[in-house]
């Protein structure tokens, strides 16, 4: 990779959501995994994470969160499928 997605300024914070707290998340939400938004694998923005976070596997959850000057924060979520 040469150039850092998660640096740029149109592109939102994303982390990748541990184990526990994506069960607390889940059963928070209702809903299971799969109904979550996707991203996948070769997205520009898991590789970065992969680089500072080692592997990431398929079932992940990654949160995405954008700062927005009329809704404040969002906080958004997405399984991590293969290609």
């Amino acid at each position: 990779m040469r150039f850092n997605v998660l640096e740029h300024q149109l592109v939102p914070e994303h982390r990748l959501v541990a184990e526990e707290e994506a069960v607390a998340l889940l059963k928070k939400l209702r809903i299971t995994k799969d109904q979550l938004p996707k991203i996948h694998r070769s997205d520009p923005v898991i590789q970065v994470l992969e680089r500072i976070e080692g592997p990431i596997e398929e079932g992940r959850i990654v949160k995405v969160t954008r700062l927005s000057g009329t809704a404040g924060v969002s906080e958004a979520y997405r399984l991590v499928i293969g290609r």
